[in-house]
């Protein structure tokens, strides 16, 4: 029968990676497209003529492909639909927390299963105090600013009274504790502004040195393929991409005129030589060092061998990295003679490297480079081609860093004065976790680290401060509340993470989530959340703002009114309802509301207090579902750092968290934001914190790996390095393990015998050497776990190295959870990952420092 689209309803929505229209029939999605903007009264579209060529902006949104695959994901097997209580769990007699994970499920009545949160965090309070509930959500929750889980979560938390599990820069850890010292940039936590260097790069830029960086797999967070199009315009410009990475990524094999692949954890040593021959060969901007950076003598020292008397050169460098040194000379070379931009990460500051043992070295080092080759001049840039796009930043319209209903996060800079929310919130308990170390928090305190209030940059000197949790006069964790995706597969060495769940201290569990997922599955109680295309909310594509302030990654900012296009599922509910329930019963509920009677009232409100009005009735957008800010094409560009580079007033929109900023000089000049006012070479702020740190010095150093290419003893038992970036195929764990068309993409997962497998990708060398061919399984291990993946051999990955995403979402143990011999077989390779600190003073995550040993699976059938 021929499908007739007569009586379609048509309906606009935002996703993590995308604005949607949604047609609907008979109450049911039939499919989700990419957002067109074609109207007559969108905005025309923006366009860059340079070297003779226009790019003319796309008229579609470049949505992820998971995204592609929506609509199986609303109407997965492995939702939930009704709330849950474990089979074995007794509030009010045996717990059995010794179960989580492997008792199964009874479905129970909203009412009781609200009655059974409220009573039990009514208990925890009193009998503990309120830091002994312990609250988080997922790094990238379902988007929204209403139903976000800095909006809605915290409001009702802050209200309660919890000890907030923190998150951090996990995606830039590098930059965070390294790069801040080099060049400040404080409050967008070591990441560097991107305004205008597309057209910058369009302009003036010879080539882009692609560091650790593979945007078209993670295009700068939340813009996925958004930013393709630039780079095949760069190509066609004559730009020449040189990648160094021990995969060739898939920005490479699109893009790539040359791939350098060094040992993982050795690019410090690549950088050092890098710079030893510039400062050999005199091919370094000698003014602007002497004009804009302080240090630079003691930099020189170290790389030419007079302070430890070992030259950095790049026959020293291709003993460290594998990396012949004649590569190693041409790239320095080509590098000073072109004007040469460096895409650190796919976003800039971001990258896997920084992200493995003492990362922080190669985030500074990286900076450093720049400033050797005078970062602001035209065409010479830290910019990872995934920002800095034409846009409008008079226009105000919060990102979901604002803070949405909670008034918290960064609300008080900008949402906060225009009378949103009429009340903010704010935790008034002191006590905070690390998350990274929440399970030794929970199962063996006391636990020391260094960085307090994670994603919160008022300073660079914020991370010096030593926290031993349970703070003084604060309670450990007894009950935990999370909302959202599964850390099992994204934080590091989570065997621990099994195990907490599992520890009798913990008395009381609750997930909040959309899928049964494997985080899910160790909760006492779990309420069933619908998806956004279930609920109202409002949000602009990628705006991330706080941290990431007016960050771009999108061809054009597109508001949208994300609109309910079909009722929620089964009894799942939306965040926002889920928590004014509890609150009503908790005793808060109009505190919680300030009177609004539903998600709506909230909409509206924050559409009155944002710029939209002046462009758009609220009775249009309604209908309309979107609003695209059209650029100011008559205003000038003002590339992100040339500012600095001219020595003059700084002149982009970059508004800082704290008044520490770019701020001019009394002679009207501008300055950075560290303590001189210029790129370090020799960190002030690390000298005067530990000039002793032989794993953080004042000045970058190369530090072999704390489980690396020199790591001879774990060497012994786990020859192989595995590397596990960020995934391609999923939003980390929200799109993956739920029965989903993405899960067929051979890159993905594999079917083999009935089951889809994740895939590590093996040197044909290696296979060799381990008897394994295309699409065997293959039982990856070393202490921390024991993981079953298929094999993808190819040229793609260094010889002694393999390669698997990170953050999938089948964990799938055959045996009891928590157990480091246990097998899993849904592929959660951040088993295997350490939970080892960058470093002993920077708390921050390094699962890029990973050996494991592989084996051909030759057992039978799991």
């Amino acid at each position: 029968m021929k499908y007739s689209t007569k009586d379609e309803q048509q309906y606009v929505n935002c996703t993590l990676s995308g604005p949607v229209r949604v047609f609907v029939k008979d109450k049911k999605i039939v499919r989700i497209l990419p957002l067109e903007y074609t109207q007559e009264d969108d905005a025309k579209p923006w366009s860059i003529t340079a070297r003779g060529e226009t790019f003319v902006r796309p008229n579609k949104a470049g949505i992820a492909c998971w995204v592609q695959g929506s609509k199986q994901q609303i109407y997965s097997k492995d939702r939930l639909l009704t709330p849950l209580k474990r089979v074995d769990f007794d509030p009010n007699g045996e717990r059995n927390p010794q179960n989580r994970g492997v008792s199964g499920y009874e479905p129970i009545t909203w009412d009781e299963a609200l009655t059974i949160v409220a009573n039990e965090t009514e208990r925890v309070k009193d009998q503990y105090g309120p830091s002994a509930i312990a609250v988080t959500g997922s790094s990238h929750d379902s988007w929204g600013n209403i139903g976000y889980r800095m909006s809605a979560l915290e409001r009702f938390w802050n209200l309660v009274g919890c000890t907030w599990i923190d998150h951090d820069p996990d995606s830039w850890q590098g930059s965070y504790w390294g790069a801040i010292h080099s060049w400040g940039f404080h409050w967008r936590l070591g990441q560097p502004p991107a305004f205008d260097l597309l057209g910058d790069t369009f302009e003036h830029t010879d080539m882009i040195v692609f560091w650790s960086s593979d945007p078209n797999t993670t295009s700068g967070d939340y813009a996925w393929n958004e930013t393709d199009h630039w780079r095949f315009h760069m190509k066609k410009l004559g730009i020449k991409f040189v990648f160094i990475d021990p995969h060739c990524n898939y920005t490479s094999v699109i893009d790539g005129d040359k791939w350098i692949k060094p040992k993982p954890g050795t690019d410090v040593a690549m950088a050092l030589a890098i710079a030893y021959t510039w400062i050999k060969e005199g091919t370094y901007d000698k003014e602007y060092i002497a004009s804009h950076t302080v240090g630079f003598d003691k930099w020189e020292s170290y790389v030419m061998g007079n302070e430890d008397g070992q030259p950095k050169t790049p026959e020293w460098a291709e003993q460290k990295s594998g990396v012949e040194a004649n590569v190693i000379v041409a790239l320095a070379r080509e590098w000073a003679k072109k004007r040469t931009t460096l895409a650190g990460g796919g976003r800039s500051g971001m990258g896997h490297v920084m992200r493995s043992s003492y990362g922080h070295e190669w985030s500074r080092a990286m900076v450093l480079l720049m400033g050797m080759q005078g970062l602001g001049k035209p065409g010479v840039n830290y910019y990872s081609t995934t920002g800095g796009a034409p846009a409008d930043w008079d226009f105000f319209f919060p990102g979901y860093a604002d803070g949405g209903i909670s008034g918290g996060s960064a609300g008080p800079k900008d949402l906060g004065p225009r009378g949103f929310p009429k009340r903010a919130t704010a935790s008034q308990i002191r006590q905070r976790i690390n998350r990274a170390c929440l399970p030794e928090c929970v199962i063996k305190p006391p636990y020391t680290w260094r960085g307090v209030y994670g994603y919160y940059g008022q300073s660079a000197q914020q991370q010096f401060t030593e926290c031993t949790f349970p703070f003084p006069g604060y309670s450990e964790i007894k009950m935990i509340y999370r909302q959202g995706a599964s850390y099992i597969g994204t934080m590091m060495e989570t065997n621990r993470f099994a195990r907490m769940y599992r520890d009798p201290k913990l008395e009381f569990v609750v997930n909040q989530t959309i899928y049964n997922e494997p985080e899910a599955k160790f909760a006492d109680i779990i309420f069933p959340v619908c998806t956004n295309f279930e609920r109202w909310d409002i949000g602009e594509w990628a705006k991330i703002s706080g941290y990431s302030n007016k960050l771009s990654p999108t061809n054009a900012r597109v508001v949208v009114l994300q609109q309910q296009c079909i009722q929620p599922r089964g009894q799942s509910k939306p965040d926002y309802q889920i928590y004014a329930l509890l609150a009503e019963r908790l005793g808060i509920g109009e505190q919680f509301t300030e009177g609004h009677p539903d998600e709506m009232s909230w909409i509206k409100r924050m559409y009155e207090v944002s710029d939209l009005p002046k462009v758009i009735s609220w009775e249009k957008f309604q209908k309309k579902g979107y609003y695209i800010i059209p650029p100011k094409m008559d205003k000038k560009p003002a590339p992100a750092l040339r500012w600095f580079y001219d020595q003059r007033p700084i002149d982009i929109p970059d508004k800082p968290m704290s008044s520490d900023r770019p701020t001019n000089r009394p002679d009207g000049l501008a300055r950075l934001s560290t303590p001189t006012g210029k790129i370090e070479f020799e960190s002030q702020t690390l000298k005067q914190f530990d000039p002793n740190d032989d794993e953080r010095p004042p000045v970058p150093h190369y530090i072999p790996s704390w489980e690396g290419s020199e790591s001879t003893e774990i060497l012994k038992n786990y020859p192989l390095q595995l590397i596990s970036p960020h995934p391609r195929f999923t939003f980390h764990s929200q799109h993956d393990g739920k029965t989903l068309w993405n899960d067929e993409i051979p890159h993905h997962r594999r079917l083999i015998n009935g089951y889809r497998y994740w895939v590590i990708r093996i040197n044909p060398a290696d296979a060799a050497q381990y008897g394994i061919k295309e699409n065997d399984l293959v039982k990856v291990w070393n202490d921390r776990g024991v993981v079953l993946c298929a094999a993808n051999i190819t040229e793609r990955i260094r010889q002694g190295t393999v390669h698997s995403y990170s953050s999938g979402g089948g964990y799938d143990p055959q045996g009891e959870p928590g157990v480091n011999t246990t097998i899993d077989k849904g592929g959660t390779i951040n088993q295997l990952t350490s939970s080892r600190f960058l470093s002993k003073n920077c708390a921050g995550m390094a699962p890029g420092s990973c050996l494991v040993q592989i084996a051909k699976w030759t057992e039978g059938e799991v």
